[in-house]
């Protein structure tokens, strides 16, 4: 049966205070670098600006947590732990097995799925009851801690340009990234945590059928996703590409789109995006029903029988 959940109401709503705030402080930091110039300001403006979305993910799964073995203790080393594992892990792996070819999306999809589940297993194996509501939790925060420390990285990449240091290009990474952090790896790792803690008796790790079942579905949404770009810009070509870009093409040389390309371009890359999201967070919500009603079904077996 579910723990009576000790937070107030006040402490649920406290990642609308975190989101608020940080939105502010970030926005406030953007104009005085840009006032400035200040390069002291570049870790700040980095800093708050990738961890913003996520730290809110955290404040608000606390206050939505299944059971009180989920403590701000184990969120937050989820969050931060799982984070720099998977990153360090992922980073590894793809080095040394993952080189430029046709299937490099689908190796980085299994590596860095294949470490944040690994993490998520490793830092709540000590759990006594393993609920699948708390497995998407936690699998969440692993996920956006991933999310934040990466993002952190394509911020500070996309700082140095060939014409120099661009405060606005880290700006818009760090705009488009966080928009699009809740449905990337918080979301796809919190499938993975809602399976691995579905397990009948609540004590063990599920690793059954339908985890690798899972984790391969996954793996191929983040596939998908990383490579929507290459895939816009191959259908683009396939359906409005002309024979001289094609000549062009052949001869190593890059044609310059027509203006319809573009919009089309963009039209499939951002509405594939929005197709990949849309069947994960589904994916979420079946898994969420699931493990809800689940868990109703042993409540009702486990009360009394009145004769």
């Amino acid at each position: 049966m579910r723990a009576a959940d000790p937070t107030p109401v006040r402490g649920r709503r406290a990642w609308l205070r975190i989101l608020g705030t940080g939105l502010v402080l970030w926005l406030l930091t953007v104009v005085v670098t840009f006032l400035t110039g200040n390069p002291n300001l570049v870790p700040t403006l980095v800093l708050l600006g990738s961890f913003l979305v996520p730290v809110t993910f955290v404040a608000w799964a606390f206050g939505h947590r299944h059971s009180g073995e989920v403590t701000a203790e184990l969120l937050l080393t989820t969050f931060i732990t799982g984070g720099v594992l998977g990153v360090l892990g992922a980073s590894l792996l793809e080095t040394y097995l993952l080189h430029p070819s046709a299937g490099l999306f689908i190796g980085v999809g299994l590596v860095e799925e294949a470490v944040k589940l690994a993490a998520l297993a490793v830092l709540t194996r000590r759990l006594t009851r393993k609920y699948a509501l708390d497995g998407m939790i936690l699998g969440a925060a692993v996920g956006f801690g991933f999310a934040a420390f990466e993002s952190a990285g394509y911020a500070f990449t996309a700082l140095f340009t060939e014409q120099g240091l661009s405060l606005m290009d880290l700006v818009q990474t760090e705009i488009l990234r966080g928009l699009l952090a809740p449905v990337g790896h918080g979301l796809w790792t919190a499938i993975l945590g809602g399976v691995l803690f579905s397990a009948s008796d609540h004590r063990h790790f599920a690793f059954t059928r339908r985890l690798l079942l899972s984790y391969l579905g996954v793996s191929l949404l983040h596939a998908l996703w990383d490579a929507m770009h290459g895939i816009a810009l191959a259908l683009t070509l396939l359906l409005t590409g002309t024979p001289r870009q094609f000549e062009l093409l052949e001869q190593g040389y890059q044609p310059r789109p027509t203006p319809l390309q573009v919009n089309l371009f963009t039209v499939l890359s951002w509405g594939g995006l929005a197709v990949l999201a849309v069947i994960g967070v589904l994916w979420l919500v079946i898994e969420r029903h699931t493990a809800a009603r689940s868990e109703r079904s042993a409540v009702f077996l486990r009360l009394p029988t009145i004769r």
